[in-house]
């Protein structure tokens, strides 16, 4: 037991302060809709395969260039966004007229956040850290219940500790701790295996990364950047014919050379917010190549699927964002409270006794 005590206060008190941050940046983002300032984001989402079309077909021809990817309103920020190179982008009304454009994604406070808080702006290696250290939570979440067992008698309610001493700290962390255990058990689980996507086998069963895998596979993909010609009314009109019940996502061009235009929607059952309805169509003419029904994955698939939604608050409305809040909020409060305690209010050294002035022989 004093091994596992030790282990878990030292790497609180190294890397205490990067999971606050974390917890803190979630918690944040958990409301992104609801704080981003900008203009007709209380639209109605529209619906119409013939309107979406038209906007895609004014957004493709814009002469100040034309996007990368094209995200679509959503039920609560009925704008679209539109990604540019390097960073750059702007919201759009949802007949294509530009709201907002940014040259890079500091000038966004919605679009850092979330680049700090999935890779620390720091790309892929940030990504990996984050990855780690959500494993490091769980290691926390572990070890600090067994810990609390040996106290649970003392267990008291409290939001905040009684006094920045360390005494009153440690009871804080432990009893706040276990309180929010299971939320954070959530939030690192579905985090994690976000990031280090074989883990998934661990929770949903053998072989689920490979389904998973296969699942997010295109067709074959034509060489090629967008042909002069494309007919992108077209194209909607196609994934709408297809999946008429569903509502349009996204619509992204080929990376790099892969020649694919990747349209993607969402179904009414679907969890996902950008749903995992897939279309791809050759970037030279527009001619669909293949569509993937989510349905038709395995149920493997369907689960992981559920992850982002259940890890980002996109699920259950108002109600659940909050209880995903509180797993931020606590995690921020830990970390930061953790760290603080560990590194600037340990222990003093006890004083030596000073000589009893009685008990020492006067100069004479």
């Amino acid at each position: 037991m004093r091994w596992i005590d030790l282990a878990h206060r030292w790497l609180g008190g190294l890397i205490g302060l990067l999971l606050a941050a974390i917890g803190l940046s979630g918690a944040v983002l958990l409301h992104k809709d609801a704080w981003t300032a900008v203009s007709h984001k209380g639209d109605a989402v529209v619906r119409d395969a013939d309107r979406v079309a038209a906007m895609v077909a004014r957004t493709m021809a814009d002469p100040v260039g034309r996007p990368r990817m094209i995200t679509f309103a959503a039920p609560g920020f009925g704008v679209d966004r539109l990604a540019y190179e390097k960073g750059a982008g702007a919201y759009a009304d949802q007949d294509g007229g530009i709201l907002s454009r940014w040259d890079n994604q500091w000038s966004r406070p919605e679009m850092w956040l979330v680049d700090f808080h999935e890779h620390l702006l720091s790309g892929e290696s940030g990504e990996t850290i984050v990855g780690v250290a959500g494993l490091a939570g769980l290691v926390f979440v572990v070890t600090g219940t067994i810990l609390w067992w040996r106290t649970r008698r003392t267990f008291e309610f409290r939001l905040l500790p009684k006094r920045l001493s360390r005494p009153a700290i440690v009871r804080h962390h432990r009893d706040l701790g276990i309180l929010v255990a299971p939320l954070l058990l959530l939030s690192f689980v579905t985090g994690t295996i976000l990031i280090f996507r074989p883990l998934s086998s661990v929770l949903l069963g053998p072989g689920a990364t490979a389904a998973i895998v296969s699942a997010a596979k295109g067709p074959p993909a034509p060489s090629g950047d967008v042909g002069p010609d494309v007919d992108w009314r077209g194209m909607i009109r196609t994934a709408h014919t297809r999946f008429p019940e569903a509502d349009f996502r996204s619509l992204s061009l080929p990376r790099k050379t892969n020649g694919l235009i990747v349209i993607r929607m969402k179904q009414p059952w679907e969890w996902l917010p950008n749903g995992r309805t897939t279309l791809w169509f050759a970037a030279g003419d527009g001619h669909l190549l293949a569509a993937r029904d989510p349905a038709d994955a395995p149920a493997q698939v369907g689960a992981y699927n559920r992850l982002f939604p259940l890890h980002a608050g996109k699920v259950g409305g108002l109600a659940y964002r909050l209880v995903m809040t509180l797993s931020g909020l606590g995690l921020a409060l830990l970390g930061s409270l953790t760290v603080w305690s560990f590194w600037f209010k340990r222990k003093a050294p006890p004083k030596r006794a000073q000589p009893n002035a009685r008990m020492v022989d006067p100069v004479r």
